[in-house]
């Protein structure tokens, strides 16, 4: 009940923020310690046991609540496609390769398999730079920032990439690429790459800094001309407060809502994962598909995923709507001191 309650507190320190990652985790042991005090505990209950009963019956109502919206029994917010794939379709392809694991030939395979135009791999350093040079005459366009500290990204594209940059948003060693992509047909996609730090005493014991880049995306993608695609590792939650906030600020969509979990990492723990690679779209796409590809030796699952650019969607897709505390409170994390 604890776990459930913490999150509730608006504070960047990592002991508050970690307790919103293991939302299904906890839903399943409520449902656990509800079924073993039924069989254990005599009836007529105590005060204590009652309370305690009641206390994790009002606690699953509410994980159950804060579940339902990424599973089949939620709404959509991305509609699915129903028009035949053409020039404006885009697959891309997520994949946090684990810098230290080298088998760079199952990622080799899995980008054959998956055919993607826009490929982005983070957690790659020099080593990983020149294992997937194989690839680049398939990938001619690429914006690459091979780094050792676990941060670096390498962006390929077979699709034309106009105008890119990488940024440095928040910290001096965490990049994000921020280019145009132009699809068969000649539209201009504004796309952004995040692998902000997650809120963990090893990397840092604060959310702040992960926040405020993933904010400063949002108001970016928020007043882009272009329409928007933003993927990568977010180190976060699908159904964070944080998260919520960005979706709410930049207007975009989660395509796994109404759909499922899509749990990404950990890839070597079956109890442990949470959805932490993401792509978000804007309104004038619809989906095609959403897959959980095979881990490759990382801990983490890839992630492909394609799109169609199609503006009569736009009706049909939800938005979350966004209130005026939500844009104050958008703005003081980004003017937060880091």
């Amino acid at each position: 009940m604890l776990a459930s309650l913490i999150p509730l507190i608006r504070n960047d320190y990592w002991i508050f923020r970690v307790f919103e990652y293991p939302r299904l985790q906890k839903l399943l042991l409520n449902i656990v310690l509800i079924i073993v005090m039924v069989c254990t505990v005599n009836f007529p209950y105590t005060l204590f046991d009652s309370a305690v009963m009641l206390g994790l019956g009002i606690n699953l109502i509410y994980l159950c609540y804060l579940v339902m919206p990424f599973t089949f029994l939620g709404k959509k917010q991305l509609t699915a496609s129903t028009k035949p794939a053409g020039n404006n379709n885009i697959t891309v392809l997520i994949a946090n390769v684990y810098q230290y694991n080298k088998r760079a030939d199952k990622y080799r395979k899995l980008i054959s398999k998956c055919d993607p135009d826009v490929i982005l791999m983070v957690e790659t350093d020099r080593w990983w730079e020149k294992q997937m040079s194989s690839i680049e005459a398939n990938y001619p366009y690429q914006i690459k920032m091979p780094l050792d500290n676990t941060y670096g990204m390498l962006l390929y594209s077979r699709l034309e990439l106009v105008n890119g940059a990488v940024n440095f948003l928040v910290e001096d060693d965490i990049p994000s690429i921020e280019t145009n992509v132009k699809l068969k047909s000649g539209q201009l996609v504004k796309l952004y790459c995040l692998h902000p730090k997650p809120p963990v005493p090893q990397e840092n014991p604060r959310s702040t800094e992960r926040d405020k880049e993933i904010l400063l995306v949002a108001e970016k993608a928020k007043n882009s001309d272009l329409p928007v695609l933003v993927m990568g590792d977010l180190n976060d939650v699908a159904w964070s407060y944080t998260t919520e906030l960005f979706c709410k600020i930049s207007s975009l969509l989660d395509p796994r809502r109404g759909r499922g979990f899509y749990n990404s990492f950990n890839a070597k723990y079956f109890f442990l994962r949470f959805p932490l690679d993401h792509i978000f779209c804007s309104s004038d796409f619809s989906l095609t598909t959403i897959n959980r590809m095979d881990h490759c030796d990382s801990d983490h699952f890839p992630m492909c995923v394609n799109l169609q650019y199609d503006p009569s969607a736009r009706p049909k897709n939800e938005e979350l709507d966004v209130t005026v505390e939500d844009k104050e409170l958008a703005r003081e994390k980004i003017n937060a001191e880091v």
